[in-house]
């Protein structure tokens, strides 16, 4: 199918996306030529960054499974990109068909891309929403009684946090977002380390300088600062890698994982 066949209305096929980018690291179908191109230049940089990038969809849907499995039945996706096969709300049906799941993203153009995808999806609703603003999100959600607060949510917080710079109070954000959440909720995240490799972050960091992809690389330490008052589960905040399983192979970007209990 050519490709001005298959966009939805309001998407530029001729400028890339970064979800759309991610999209096509993982082998999805929801992106364009553009978009491809950009996938190959980091490719020629970083070669494993297609495995990372399936290292951290199998680590997210590894812990929303988690959480299911802990008994939470309604999730809040927030950065959630494009829907990418599988994702959180295909997950979630195993543990129950009318399991309500909520996919917040601040991008216009990943808004588009999931109603058409998701439209028709008993219990799944795409919102345009910022993390930094968490309570406008948690308002709209409660306002719409899309999720109920008074009881757990599983949220992810995949490939996000390392959006938010240190003036934008990273910290505050999850402690706000901790102060709605009910006790039992889980909170699944990713950030990108300081101990990643040196020509990696400076490459990225030239390139999105300025940027709404802008990334703030934190260490170990300082991701674990973020999550104060929660519980860390074991292994930690570590590299993706470690929760996945043993002998996985390093890679020139490290994404640190971790999930969060709210007690």
């Amino acid at each position: 199918m050519a490709e001005h066949e298959r966009t939805p209305a309001g998407v530029d096929p001729s400028r890339p996306n970064s979800a759309r980018v991610f999209d096509y690291l993982l082998g999805g179908k929801d992106n364009y030529e553009v978009d491809q191109r950009v996938a190959h230049r980091m490719l020629a940089v970083a070669p494993d960054t297609r495995t990372l990038a399936w290292f951290s969809r199998q680590f997210l849907l590894g812990g929303v499974r988690h959480a299911a499995e802990a008994g939470v039945r309604q999730f809040l996706d927030l950065g959630s990109g494009l829907p990418t096969s599988p994702n959180v709300h295909e997950t979630v049906r195993g543990y129950g068909e009318r399991i309500p799941v909520v996919a917040v993203d601040n991008d216009p153009v990943v808004l588009v891309h999931s109603n058409a995808i998701l439209t028709g999806i008993d219990g799944v609703t795409a919102l345009l929403g910022d993390v930094r603003d968490v309570d406008d999100i948690v308002a709209r959600v409660r306002a719409r009684q899309l999720l109920d607060f008074d009881r757990p949510v599983g949220v992810s917080l995949v490939g996000v946090l390392h959006f938010v710079m240190d003036d934008e109070y990273p910290a505050e954000i999850l402690r706000r977002l901790r102060a709605v959440l009910a006790p039992g909720s889980y909170v699944v995240f990713t950030h990108g380390a300081t101990e990643s490799s040196a020509e990696f972050r400076e490459r990225s960091e030239n390139d999105t300088e300025g940027s709404p992809a802008q990334v703030a690389y934190r260490s170990v330490e300082q991701v674990r600062a973020l999550f104060e008052g929660y519980e860390l589960l074991e292994p930690g905040v570590v590299p993706i890698q470690e929760w996945l399983g043993d002998d996985l192979p390093e890679t020139k970007l490290i994404l640190l994982g971790g999930i969060a209990r709210v007690g």
